[in-house]
């Protein structure tokens, strides 16, 4: 591969536990989430072209939006216009995520975009200015273009570096059916959270996984209402030996388990397969 073709990771993202705190007068909900990203994702290969193109395939391609509604192509849009340039460049998408499945697929292909891009173009190493642009594209995307553990809080745009984690195993499941985001925030109705004060100061995956239980998804109920079938994905994946607890992330409809160990992972992997082969199932481990 040449110096003008490279590979990026769109990295899935994990709402480790989400809490709605309230609501903005235009309809916003405001929220505290603790997102981390794992080393599962969409693949992205940017290369040098005349104009702007984006290729799609991969085992999701005939779920992604037309190329000119594509997040990827509004990031190579946005960028160009700001550092007054014409966007160009070829961009392949495999797309490995399933579509609106509450891990932030979309949105880690736009931030990806937006590094990708701006490598590709030359541009200064200024995340100050990707940040900003990142913001206008969704309340997640700023957050994906760090792709490192954070604290989130407003509508998901305001972020806070957390200190390193330990690794953590995942299992990552989602039966299959589409949870548009919008549905399910119209149609949660719960009491608001009381903001948390949050520190981050674990050190150990033990120490990290005690302190996860005591929080929760305020989306839950409201995701269940959309689909269903959320509740049997939790349900087995807290019956795989050796999983501490199962919840839903973000909007849904994947839900995670977490383990001590891969190869407890990998297990908890190969059982949900063979039980329901029709489900996206993946191990994850946190991106370093």
């Amino acid at each position: 591969m040449s110096l003008n073709t490279f590979k990026l990771l769109a990295p899935a993202k994990i709402n480790l536990f989400l809490h709605i705190t309230g609501k903005r007068e235009d309809g916003y909900h405001l929220l505290q989430s603790l997102m981390v990203f794992v080393d599962v994702g969409d693949e992205m290969e940017f290369s040098r072209h005349d104009s702007l193109f984006l290729d799609v395939d991969g085992p999701f391609a005939g779920d992604m939006p037309s190329p000119q509604d594509n997040l990827i192509t509004k990031a190579a849009q946005l960028l160009a216009a700001d550092y007054k340039t014409a966007p160009h460049g070829r961009v392949t998408l495999n797309k490995k995520l399933p579509v609106a499945s509450g891990i932030a697929g979309g949105s880690s292909d736009a931030a990806t975009a937006l590094a990708g891009f701006a490598k590709l173009w030359g541009l200064p190493e200024e995340q100050h200015r990707l940040q900003k642009i990142a913001q206008k594209l969704g309340a997640d995307v700023p957050a994906c273009l760090l792709r490192k553990p954070v604290w989130a809080e407003g509508i998901g745009e305001k972020t806070t570096l957390l200190q390193e984690m330990p690794p953590l195993h995942f299992v990552l499941a989602n039966p299959m059916v589409p949870t548009p985001t919008p549905e399910v925030f119209r149609r949660f109705r719960a009491k608001f959270s009381p903001p948390l004060q949050f520190s981050g100061r674990r050190k150990t995956a033990s120490e990290w996984i005690a302190s996860l239980k005591i929080y929760r998804n305020d989306l839950l109920d409201a995701a269940q209402e959309v689909t269903p079938q959320i509740r049997d994905v939790l349900n087995a994946l807290g019956e795989t030996p050796n999983c501490h607890f199962a919840r839903l992330s973000g909007s849904g409809a994947t839900c995670f388990g977490i383990y001590d160990y891969p190869e407890s992972a990998m297990a908890a992997v190969n059982k949900l397969k063979q039980q329901y082969p029709r489900w996206w199932v993946s191990p994850a481990t946190l991106l370093k």
